[in-house]
């Protein structure tokens, strides 16, 4: 393994302390694993999380190695570290500051990615603010590899889905084989295949960058071929990904759906990362970069200890991390204090729209998901005029919010196990009171289609947007306002060869939407 140029070797003189004062070095060090210990202990849920979703989730799996990683990188350095004059930094501690606020607005939103990496990322901010820039400049790889133990990554699943199945069904029809694709699904002579989450390659994809993170810090010590690798790490999995998925479907194909299709088809696909990664890395390792030869600490002039920051500096300093990494879990704790009040059970009920009728015969098409115990209310309705297909709506309202029980909040399945998404944006759509925005979303099951809109009101406010219902509900809990949030979703049924009936869902909106409003000011909307 190759050696960093030393970068103390590069530091004016009055950075480093004269043998004098290794006694206010060895302070400031235990002062600021006072301070990291402290942050582990404040945020301790916040990480547990972490560990959480490392232990169920293969994907995350590699977090439990980022941690003793990290800690074994930055005591490479111990020496050159115990060498630098700790220097107080303003900065970091505003930087503290802004980090404990974003948790505190992730907590209060239950945000968890954004409260793991503002929790994460107070340890750095920790590590500025006692011992200065040198310090971070030093542990600069160290403090960043431990963001890769956030479990982050869920967003690019439906794109990977759509490139591995684009990239499945594109070399097969290059080899000759037919196939019909129908969103993530594509069928064969031979039988049907399905790119599902564990296909996605994202997995790989993470693996791949945290390994090649690692062997680009220790093989390479130019940025320019650092880049590169990283740059390989992340390309070459998704393209390796869209391989083993064709490989895997032409050898069911070829054997007549008797390899391939069981648990031999994740094995096949370990072993063929496992092959990949290591010609990656073999080849990466071709160009690497001799170790650099270690600088000698420069000797101490007579006076440098006059820039030296002095004992009571870097207490202050560390008083004021403890002090700011200890005021917003106080603060969350004060916003949490209603979570789990006992409210009356309300019962929604809503009167037909006008010029719509509600058929109670008919069983919805389909039933989204949510969290808790919401007010609900589900009808089918159609127009008095008989024209048109059936409308469904579903609403779901919140007096209060808390963790697992509001209005956004994560689903494994969000639209059930028979329905596959295939296009999703959000929609402008004009009514009788001005335009408001709606999530579209198009279902698909075999030959039919449900066209879905869905918008929130969160605090009396409606949007289309998840951001903003979560700024609202963050805002409104740290401020004790009103927290009521409701969830109203319209959809209809259509064949695949028929046009998405957007005009019905709009003429049932612009009727519905003002009974609806009415009834939701009626409900109790105290904090």
């Amino acid at each position: 393994m190759s050696v960093q140029l030393d970068q103390v070797a590069r530091l004016p003189d009055a950075a480093v302390w004269p043998h004098g004062n290794r006694h206010g070095q060895r302070q400031a060090m235990l002062l600021l694993l006072l301070a990291l210990a402290a942050v582990a202990l404040l945020y301790h849920a916040t990480f547990w999380s972490m560990v959480e979703l490392w232990s169920r989730s293969q994907t995350f799996a590699h977090g439990f190695l980022i941690v003793p990683i990290s800690c074994w990188l930055a005591w490479r350095q111990r020496a050159r570290l115990a060498a630098l004059t700790p220097r107080p930094s303003g900065p970091g501690l505003l930087l503290l500051g802004a980090l404990g606020l974003a948790w505190l607005l992730a907590d209060a939103a239950n945000v968890p990615v954004v409260e793991q990496y503002a929790a994460t990322a107070m340890l750095p901010a920790c590590v500025l603010a006692i011992l200065g820039w040198p310090a971070v400049r030093l542990l600069a790889f160290p403090l960043t590899y431990l963001f890769l133990a956030v479990p982050f990554g869920e967003v690019f699943l439906e794109p990977l889905i759509d490139f591995t199945a684009t990239f499945t069904v594109t070399a097969l029809q290059w080899t000759g084989v037919p196939v019909f694709r129908d969103g993530s699904n594509f069928s064969l002579p031979t039988g049907n295949w399905s790119v599902v989450e564990a296909c996605s390659g994202l997995r790989y994809l993470i693996a791949a960058l945290a390994l090649g993170a690692l062997f680009a810090h220790v093989n390479f010590h130019s940025t320019r071929r650092r880049v590169a690798v990283m740059a390989a790490a992340l390309l070459v999995p998704i393209l390796a990904n869209g391989v083993r998925a064709y490989l895997i479907v032409i050898l069911g194909h070829l054997s007549n759906m008797r390899l391939a299709v069981g648990v031999d088809h994740l094995i096949y696909g370990w072993l063929f990362f496992g092959l990949v990664a290591l010609l990656l890395f073999w080849l990466a390792a071709r160009w690497r970069e001799l170790p650099l030869a270690r600088a000698a600490l420069p000797p101490t002039r007579p006076g440098a200890s006059a820039a030296a920051a002095t004992p009571r500096a870097v207490v202050r300093a560390s008083i004021a991390c403890l002090l700011l990494a200890v005021l917003w879990p106080a603060l969350a704790l004060a916003s949490h204090r209603d979570d789990n009040a006992r409210l009356p059970a309300i019962v929604l009920a809503l009167p037909d729209p006008p010029a719509w009728h509600r058929l109670p015969a008919v069983p919805p098409a389909w039933q989204a998901p949510y969290a808790g115990n919401p007010a609900r209310f589900a009808a089918t309705y159609a127009r008095q005029d008989g024209d048109g297909a059936p409308v469904g709506l579903q609403l779901h309202w919140y007096a209060r919010q808390a963790r697992d029980a509001e209005l956004l909040t994560h689903q494994p399945l969000p639209y059930g196990a028979r329905w596959t998404p295939l296009a999703q944006r959000v929609r402008h759509v004009d009514l009788s009171g001005g335009s408001i925005g709606v999530r579209e979303s198009v279902l698909a099951h075999g030959g039919e289609r449900l066209l879905l809109w869905r918008v929130y009101r969160q605090g009396g406010i409606v949007t289309a947007r998840p951001a903003l219902v979560k700024l609202l509900l963050a805002q409104a809990k740290l401020l004790g306002r009103r927290q009521d949030g409701a969830d109203l979703i319209v959809f209809a049924v259509y064949d695949e060869l028929a046009p998405p009936p957007r005009a019905q869902l709009q003429a049932f909106l612009r009727a519905a939407l003002p009974v609806i409003e009415q009834r939701l000011q009626e409900l109790p909307h105290g904090p």
